[in-house]
């Protein structure tokens, strides 16, 4: 009976470990497909945004025809492509987008003005 309950707390511990380490792993490969849009610049500065999201072979797309500044867009995806236009006159556009360690940064002024953006 003393070595059966002995061994129960190793079983027990290597088993917990092994769900740390699995849900670990899922949790840093999401943050690995996961991609941030953070849409700045003049505040109330309106754009258009197209953005194609793929993800496991699949691509789909986001339209907004009218956003404002402050904006942000969350996807999973291991890739997105986008254009974004400036449809305010004398007004900045800022696009930051991160997806994993990487961070993308491009920012444009005047009416009609685009920004084509692309990670993976």
């Amino acid at each position: 009976m003393q070595q059966q309950l002995s061994t129960l707390p190793k079983v027990f511990i290597a088993v917990f470990a092994m769900g740390l380490s699995v849900s670990t792993f899922a949790s840093e490969e999401q943050s690995m497909s996961q991609i941030h849009i953070a849409m700045g610049g003049t505040p109330g500065a309106e754009f258009s945004a197209h953005w194609r999201i793929t993800h496991d072979g699949q691509t789909t797309e986001h339209i907004e025809e009218h956003g404002t500044v402050p904006k942000e867009y969350t996807f999973i995806g291991s890739s997105l492509e986008g254009t974004v236009t400036l449809l305010s006159d004398s007004q900045r556009l800022d696009v930051d987008i991160q997806k994993g360690g990487n961070r993308s940064r491009s920012s444009t002024q005047g009416l009609g003005s685009t920004v084509t953006v692309g990670v993976r």
